[in-house]
């Protein structure tokens, strides 16, 4: 059973199975109860079910600040008590999908900002995976936790999933991994490493040439050489891609070989890597239909 992260939290847990699972043990998912929240829930249900993992749902109630103060007190207002009943309710209904049959599965409702109760949360419980749902093309304005979500992918120090339509079966055949390959990416491409090998992928590093930023073939493509001998990849291949921008040539790059996800690296408070102009990890969680994986540069 998930303990009680803190007094304002309320953890009701419903376990189905006894399984201790030996990858991506926590699995978190935050909820608002909309349709892609949901989309996000049924592909974290096919990762737990198939790595033995475990689910956390949470669901974070920003209440207004007066209404907060009140919490933070311990006086338990008819206002509070009325929204945490109903967001009890709607959790028990999502417990009962025939999806989550045969799941260890936690439930969380939090009183808390949804940014820092996310990354508290994160810590305090050792989350392995955040999967979350978004609305296409309009991006993070319609996500879950609308700004707050940007945060989590840029800060969040666990891998974070973005799904951006219902996928009835979530297999990654083909995992794009787009960089620039230099030294500050050895940490988090381990964790890449561990999903593609874990799923079973052929990972697919690329290198996107740019005008502004260009790199001739064999240049590029010793640096690629000399960066994935590091690793025991189960199976991979080597792209050099040229286009107008870096994030049309993930996109296009992605979309001719038929990739089933994409996955980058973001820098968190330093802002994102020099390959990785401006926002580019953001944008491109925005624009690929495609589910998009963030790790973080630490």
């Amino acid at each position: 059973m998930i303990k009680k992260i803190v007094p304002l939290y309320f953890n009701l847990t419903n376990i189905k199975t006894n399984i201790l699972p030996p990858f991506m043990k926590k699995i978190l998912i935050p909820t608002d109860f909309s349709d892609h929240a949901e989309y996000a829930l049924k592909v974290a249900a096919q990762i737990a079910r198939k790595h033995n993992g475990e689910i956390i749902l949470l669901h974070m109630l920003e209440l207004p600040h007066e209404t907060g103060d009140a919490v933070s007190s311990g006086h338990a207002l008819p206002e509070i008590m009325f929204f945490k009943n109903a967001a009890i309710a709607k959790l028990e209904s999502l417990m009962d999908s025939d999806y989550l049959e045969g799941l260890k599965v936690s439930e969380i409702i939090q009183f808390e900002m949804a940014f820092d109760g996310i990354l508290n949360l994160i810590k305090k419980n050792d989350v392995d995976l955040i999967v979350m749902g978004s609305h296409g093309a309009s991006g993070f304005k319609d996500m879950f936790i609308g700004s707050n979500a940007e945060k989590v992918v840029r800060y969040s120090d666990v891998p974070v999933l973005i799904i951006k339509k219902e996928l009835p079966e979530f297999h990654i055949q083909k995992f794009v991994f787009a960089s620039d390959f230099t030294e500050e990416v050895n940490k988090p491409f381990e964790k890449v490493v561990e999903v593609a090998n874990k799923f079973g992928a052929e990972l697919n590093l690329v290198m996107i040439n740019t005008p502004n930023n260009f790199k001739s073939t064999l240049v590029a493509q010793d640096i690629m050489n000399k960066f994935v001998a590091k690793f025991n990849i189960n199976s991979y291949s080597t792209h050099i891609f040229n286009d107008a921008n870096v994030e049309k040539g993930i996109l296009n790059f992605s979309n001719s070989i038929n990739a089933d996800l994409i996955g980058m690296c973001t820098h968190g408070r330093k802002g994102l890597s020099h390959f990785f102009n401006g926002s580019i990890s953001e944008d491109l969680v925005n624009h690929s239909v495609k589910p998009v994986i963030t790790f973080r540069i630490k």
